[in-house]
């Protein structure tokens, strides 16, 4: 049984909650970010705290979600998520422009992706993509979801992308080899 919900969540200097009804707002330094509550849970603010209460017993786990959830929002909005991925091939280069990503990934053209709303990107090397936002989810999504959907990562020859503290070793059947490779999820 979870018991997430009963740990409250401490909210920084600067970060402002506002509670209307079955929506959340939270607004910090990085931006604002909303969230619409499940039917059943309550939350209450003190002063520098915030509390998650749910009034059925079969409500606990959207109850241990919800106070995930809104801890992210206070986490992100207050000092925000970055993740870094390091792109591996011979060739294999990023740029980034502004809004834009420019991806060389092997093909006869180069892949242009357009970094949504409340992301940004940034290549301090050619071979390192660096993403950040105060939206934990947007942030994965583009770590996981799009970029990876233009060239997955391919386990047998070591090519793709590789995110900062997570590894996989290549499927070659030799059990020494000295490098670590692409994840697969």
């Amino acid at each position: 049984m979870s018991r997430v919900a009963a740990n409250p969540i401490n909210l920084p200097k600067g970060v402002e909650i506002t509670l209307n009804g079955s929506s959340v707002s939270v607004k910090g330094p990085n931006g604002e970010l909303d969230l619409t509550l499940y039917p059943n849970i309550k939350l209450a603010q003190d002063e520098d705290t915030l509390r998650v209460s749910f009034s059925k017993e079969e409500d606990r786990a959207m109850a241990g979600t919800t106070r995930s959830l809104v801890n992210n929002m206070v986490t992100g909005v207050s000092t925000g998520f970055e993740k870094k991925l390091t792109i591996i091939g011979v060739g294999y280069r990023a740029q980034a422009e502004g809004a834009t990503l420019t991806l060389s990934l092997g093909f006869s053209h180069p892949v242009v992706y357009k970094v949504p709303a409340g992301v940004t990107v940034e290549t301090p090397s050619q071979t390192e993509v660096l993403v950040k936002g105060a939206d934990k989810q947007k942030v994965g999504r583009v770590c996981r979801g799009k970029f990876r959907s233009f060239r997955p990562p391919e386990p047998y020859k070591g090519k793709g992308d590789e995110v900062q503290q997570r590894t996989c070793y290549p499927q070659t059947g030799e059990e020494d080899l000295a490098f670590v490779a692409v994840v697969r999820e």
